[in-house]
Parts: C-alpha cells; structure tokens; sequence
C-alpha cells in the first residue's frame, strides 16, 4: 500500500458555520501494516480532537460529539417506562368485546360437568347410574328409529322408567318390589328396541327383518302396559294404607253421628258431617 492514500469520511459532528457537519474528510498516506496501523490510530486521536474543539468540548455524559447519545436512550426508556405505569394506573387489565366480532373467533370454556352426588347408600347410587344409562339408551334409540309408533311408544317408556326409579330412590325400603324390572325386563326392553334399530337401519326388505319388527311392533304394546303396572305396584301398599284409613274414619264418623246421609225437605240429599 506504499504511496496509496486512503480517504476516511468522519461521521463524528462537528461545526461548521454554527452548524453541526457530518462530512469533513480526512487524507493520510501509510505504508505498510505497521504503518497503517498508526496512521489509524493518529486519525481516531485527530478525529476525536477535532470533534471536541468543534462542538466546544465535552456535555452530557462528558464525552465527545456522539458520545452523550447513551444519556438520550436512557432518558427515552425513563419516559416509556412512566408512560406504561400510568397506562396501566388507567386502563387495567380488562378483555374488550369489538362491536361485530366473529361469534368463532371467542373463545368458549369447555363446560365442567360435575360428578355426581352420592346418596350414601351404594345400591341407591348403582341404581341412579342404572337409570341415567337406560333413559340416555331410550332416547338414542328413539332419534334413531324413524317409526312414529316406536318413537311414541319409547317416549312413554322414558317417563315411566324415570318415575319408578326415582321413586325408589326416595323410597329404598321399595328396591326389592322393581329387582325383576332392573335385571329382566329393563335391559330386555332395550335389547328389542337395539335389535329392531338395526334392522331398521338396514335399508332393505327380507322375510328375517320383516317379520322380526312386526313382532317387536305388535310388542311394544304390551311393554308398555307391564311398564304402567310396575309403577301401579309401587303404590300397592300406600293404597292399602289409603284404604284402611278410609275404612276406619267412615266407622267412626258413623259411630260418633257425623256421618251419613239425610233428605232435606225437598227431596235432596244432604251429607252431614
């Protein structure tokens, strides 16, 4: 690099004319590695001389012309960061809705079921299972098949299934009247109405098929009768009850002369009490 001259451009301000420069150049010969290494070094003392008489010394942070910059980043982040504090002083932490939002853009929590309640009793709590499982079966099987017939038929299954199990949920002394309902007649009920599901859902005419839902059709009847019977039963005893009661007051209304019928004047009847 003998005799080559290299042209620096310093980007360090000065003055010019009462104004700040950025373009002063600087031209200095060096030879060799050794000397271009010094002649860096004596343009860098030059250079930052030069920009200290120029702006008339050191201010801010006591460095020359660029130097002081630090002082502004700093001064900036101590504004933001007060910015911020009172910012969040006047608008928390609150979730905005905007007016025409996508009903699929929120986002819905996942609802939460609860366990469910034990009674205490075992067999009452098997039993509450029992019946949620049968009464969700019924009405799977009931938006399947498209029958009307069926679909009523079920309907009334439902209810009646619901009914006697809670009653002898409230009433556990009664479990033993409904063993045979819970363990025969309950889930063959819903094995039928399985099968004629699949049939149904098969689509096609055959003599198996055919003759088959025929028969569950001309059943469905009479399950629904043994079902209305089962919860008369459960009011087998308190109607005995109701009619010893009544069998008993009516013999000492009598006994006593408050009971008992008489004709008024004009033909009536009148009921004395």
């Amino acid at each position: 690099m003998d005799g080559r001259k290299l042209r620096l451009i310093s980007l360090t301000p000065h003055l010019r004319g009462g104004t700040i420069s950025h373009n002063r150049t600087y031209e200095g010969s060096f030879a060799g590695r050794t000397g271009e290494g010094a002649g860096l070094r004596k343009w860098r003392k030059f250079r930052y001389g030069k920009t200290c008489k120029a702006v008339g010394g050191p201010h801010l942070s006591g460095g020359c012309g660029l130097a002081g910059q630090p002082v502004h980043y700093l001064l900036c982040g101590a504004l933001s960061a007060a910015a911020f504090i009172v910012g969040k002083g006047l608008f928390p932490n609150k979730v905005y809705e905007v007016p025409g939002e996508p009903e699929e853009n929120k986002q819905e929590e996942p609802e939460k079921k609860e366990p469910p309640k034990s009674t205490g009793d075992p067999e009452i709590d098997a039993l509450i299972k029992e019946r949620d499982r049968a009464v969700g079966e019924m009405r799977r099987l009931n938006d399947s098949i498209e029958d009307e017939e069926i679909s009523a038929q079920i309907d009334h299954l439902e209810e009646v299934t619901r009914k006697i199990i809670d009653l002898v949920v409230k009433q556990p002394k009664k479990l033993p009247q409904i063993r045979r309902f819970l363990d025969y007649y309950l889930p063959t009920t819903l094995k039928i109405l399985n099968a004629y599901d699949r049939m149904d859902a098969a689509g096609i005419s055959g003599e198996n098929i055919d003759a088959t839902k025929k028969k569950v059709e001309q059943m469905m009847a009479t399950i629904s009768q043994a079902f209305d019977r089962q919860l008369d039963a459960l009011f087998g005893d308190e109607a005995l009850d109701i009619s010893t009661d009544i069998t008993v007051m009516e013999q000492m209304l009598q006994r006593e002369g408050l009971g008992g019928q008489k004709k008024d004047g004009d033909g009536g009847v009148t009921l004395e009490l």
